[in-house]
């Protein structure tokens, strides 16, 4: 029988072709509302343009496309954000974390990173998925996922959609109800607190935090083919 030559390479580059869908890279907050400001004064969205760029590297390492969303701080209503990224397979919205204002004065109490989706988005499952995934490959990088945001009484009783993972539901976010795919918003981490905020500006954090959340899209969009 004539055996088919087939190129050891061809598995290969179906998988490549398969995991090279775009992802919608979200800049939480702009130049106008920056967002929370830091334990030192430094204003959120500083934070999450570095971390955005970190990741979209990753991303880009890992042959997915990125379409990246507010860098530029312009971005004041949130709908555009959703609108300009229709057509991509996934949207990530980056930002880092604060608390009640009462609990400023106890802010070091509080660390660890979270996610969110919305029940309301087209595609719950899938949001719920690649949370999860990212969420995964957070923890297996030694990070740790916060519990404030669910706790009735400090927080804001936010139920767990996949609790070991850090995931919670919050379903009336604008940019994971509004947009036209999947769509996840990550805590990176809790500013407020000073040493956490020092873990988040150290640069070396930051790459094994963009590297993880990059796995984890990557993971998650590998599945859908």
């Amino acid at each position: 029988m004539k055996k088919t030559w087939i190129p050891a390479f061809a598995g290969m580059t179906l998988a490549f072709c398969a995991i090279a869908k775009e992802v919608a890279l979200d800049v939480g907050h702009y130049a106008a509302e920056p967002g929370v400001i830091s334990a030192s004064g430094v204003a959120e969205f500083e934070f999450n343009l570095a971390l955005a760029l970190e990741v979209k590297m990753e991303l880009e390492k890992l042959q997915t496309k990125v379409r990246l969303i507010g860098e530029r701080g312009d971005y004041a209503l949130l709908h555009h954000r959703t609108r300009d990224a229709r057509g991509a397979e996934l949207f990530v919205s980056i930002h880092h974390d604060s608390v009640r204002e009462r609990l400023l004065p106890q802010a070091d109490r509080f660390a660890g990173f979270s996610l969110f989706i919305s029940r309301l988005n087209p595609f719950p499952g899938k949001s719920l998925a690649c949370a999860s995934s990212i969420g995964a490959r957070l923890k297996a990088g030694g990070f740790v996922p916060s519990r404030y945001h669910a706790d009735p009484v400090l927080g804001e009783a936010r139920p767990f959609a996949d609790e070991a993972n850090g995931v919670h539901y919050y379903d009336n976010l604008a940019v994971a109800r509004r947009a036209a795919m999947a769509s996840v918003l990550v805590e990176a981490g809790v500013i407020v607190n000073r040493e956490e905020e020092q873990r988040m500006r150290d640069p070396q954090v930051r790459r094994r935090i963009a590297a993880a959340v990059a796995a984890g899209v990557r993971e998650c969009l590998a599945k859908e083919r």
